[in-house]
């Protein structure tokens, strides 16, 4: 009996002794794996937080909503004022101001839309994003929305011009974006000069759209819109290649029209 126990605390102690010589050979893996979760935890953390306040800053303190939009996360209604034919569609677009293909449809089908618009055979609705920025780590398409709405606020059609000015002065590079010279050119082109620049400029100052183009940002990322240019017709998304050109555009408006 005696023999059989010591026989088993020997092997007992053996087995200790092994696993204290292993765990010499290297770290314990279930340790450092807890460690670094536990990091991986706090730099995700942190980079909710940072990413949390980096929005703040960006969007300011305003919650404004511009008249024609009527709540955060709205489309901005481009022609509010203009009395729709019976059955006018509505057709919206998504559009970075950045973007070079959006550039390429104003250049194409913008005077078409804006044209319908006027007529009241469309209801024209812009929903303003911001990809390029989060691309390129710039603010440029956030700070010219917000410019955009502050020209809409400074007169009857002012934001129509603005935002056409400004898609025909896309810098050739991405992320370059504009000065705010040029930005103050396109205003001024607008019609909006004297007090209304005045206005228009503390606007821009204040940042005072800056959350709204934010809100439509993540509105139009819910509905699965990420990317631009999107049109959406009647509820549709048309297929730009399929439309081809204005023709094409036009004769979709008309089928979509009761």
């Amino acid at each position: 009996m005696a023999k059989k126990t010591t026989g088993s605390a020997s092997a007992r102690r053996a087995k200790i002794e092994a696993t204290r010589k292993n765990a010499r050979g290297g770290p314990d893996r279930i340790i450092v794996g807890a460690v670094v979760a536990v990091v991986a935890i706090i730099a995700v953390v942190g980079g909710v937080v940072v990413a949390a306040q980096d929005k703040q800053e960006r969007a300011g303190t305003s919650t404004s909503v511009p008249a024609a939009a009527e709540a955060m996360g709205e489309g901005y209604v481009a022609n509010k004022d203009v009395a729709l034919a019976p059955g006018a569609p509505t057709l919206e677009i998504y559009e970075d101001f950045q973007c070079p293909a959006c550039a390429q449809f104003e250049r194409v089908m913008g005077a078409t839309v804006a044209e319908l618009a006027e007529q009241g055979k469309i209801r024209l609705v812009y929903h303003f994003k911001t990809i390029i920025d989060a691309n390129t780590g710039t603010t440029h398409s956030l700070t010219m929305g917000n410019a955009a709405m502050c020209a809409a606020e400074a007169g009857a059609g002012a934001f129509q011009s603005f935002h056409d000015d400004v898609f025909a002065h896309l810098p050739a590079q991405e992320g370059q974006g504009w000065t705010a010279a040029q930005t103050t050119g396109f205003a001024e082109k607008a019609g909006i000069t004297g007090a209304a620049l005045d206005t228009w400029q503390s606007c821009v100052d204040d940042r005072r759209y800056n959350a709204y183009i934010e809100s439509t940002e993540e509105a139009s990322a819910r509905a699965d819109i990420t990317g631009t240019p999107t049109i959406v017709l009647a509820g549709e998304r048309l297929d730009l290649d399929q439309i081809g050109d204005v023709q094409g555009l036009t004769a979709a408006i008309e089928a979509a029209t009761p």
